[in-house]
C-alpha cells in the first residue's frame, strides 16, 4: 500500500513539473519575468506570525504562518492580477497606483462576497483612503 501511495505522489510530481514546464514554455518575456518576480518573492513568516498573534492573542506555530504568509501571497496576487486589468482597462500605463488597488479590491470583494472573517475586525477596512 505505501508504494503505491509513493508511486502516485511520484507520478503526480512528474505530471506537475511537466505541467509547469509547458505552461512556461509559452510564456512571452514580459509574463516569464513577472512569474519568476512573484516565484521569488514571500512573506516573512516572522512579521505574518507576529500580525496573527496580534489579532488572536495567542501563540501560533511557525506552520501556521507559512499557511497564512501562503494565503495572502495568492490574495496579493489576485489583486495586483486585477489592479492591472483596471489599469489597462483605463489605458494607463506604469506602476500601479492606489486607485487602482482600490477598485481592484472592490471587484475581488464583489466577484467572491465578502472578504475576510464574517464581521469587520475593530471596523477595521482595506485600500480605504
Amino acid at each position: 500500500m505505501a508504494d503505491d501511495d509513493y508511486s502516485a505522489q511520484q507520478t503526480y510530481q512528474t505530471q506537475s513539473k511537466d505541467n509547469l514546464k509547458i505552461l512556461m514554455d509559452n510564456f512571452s518575456p514580459e509574463q516569464y519575468d513577472r512569474f519568476e518576480a512573484y516565484r521569488r518573492q514571500g512573506l516573512s513568516k516572522t512579521a505574518v506570525r507576529k500580525v496573527i498573534q496580534q489579532q488572536v492573542n495567542s501563540q501560533v506555530s511557525v506552520g501556521v504562518a507559512q499557511i497564512v504568509a501562503g494565503f495572502s501571497k495568492v490574495f496579493v496576487g489576485e489583486i495586483i492580477e486585477k489592479a492591472r486589468a483596471v489599469q489597462a482597462r483605463r489605458g494607463e500605463t506604469g506602476p500601479l497606483s492606489p486607485d487602482h488597488l482600490r477598485e481592484a479590491y472592490r471587484a475581488y470583494e464583489t466577484e467572491t462576497g465578502r472578504v475576510g472573517s464574517a464581521r469587520p475586525l475593530r471596523g477595521k477596512k482595506l485600500f480605504v483612503r
